[in-house]
């Protein structure tokens, strides 16, 4: 691909336990794993286009239709999104050998391919 052309985009989405202490009880080889991982997405010619932790389900609200506001996810579920990254590849099957590099714990990673705007 040159360097002028644009590569698809994906959402990879971490699932995980939400942990009692947030961040600080993340294992250190799990954090040490998780920060190597944007290295090793360049060395495969990829892009992180953005990456974000999200804060605590308490912290979430949720907007029904109607405009009704509740506390906490719309899907009540054992596991959370616990961050994303959105990540330009060259198709899913790069994307998904991305999302193999991040180390999980006790839930899954979701890659998604994002709709071109």
């Amino acid at each position: 691909m040159s360097g002028d052309e644009t590569m698809p985009q994906y959402a990879i989405l971490i699932y995980e336990k939400e942990l009692p202490g947030g961040v600080a009880d993340i294992p250190p080889e799990v954090m040490e794993a998780n920060l190597a991982v944007g290295p090793k997405i360049e060395a495969m010619g990829a892009r992180v286009v953005h990456e974000q932790g999200l804060q605590p389900v308490a912290r979430a609200r949720t907007i029904h239709q109607g405009g009704a506001v509740t506390d906490g996810p719309f899907l009540e579920s054992k596991e959370v999104i616990a961050g994303f990254f959105v990540v330009e590849a060259a198709d899913l099957d790069q994307a998904v050998a991305i999302g193999k590099l991040l180390p999980i714990m006790d839930g899954a990673v979701e890659v998604r391919p994002l709709m071109e705007v």
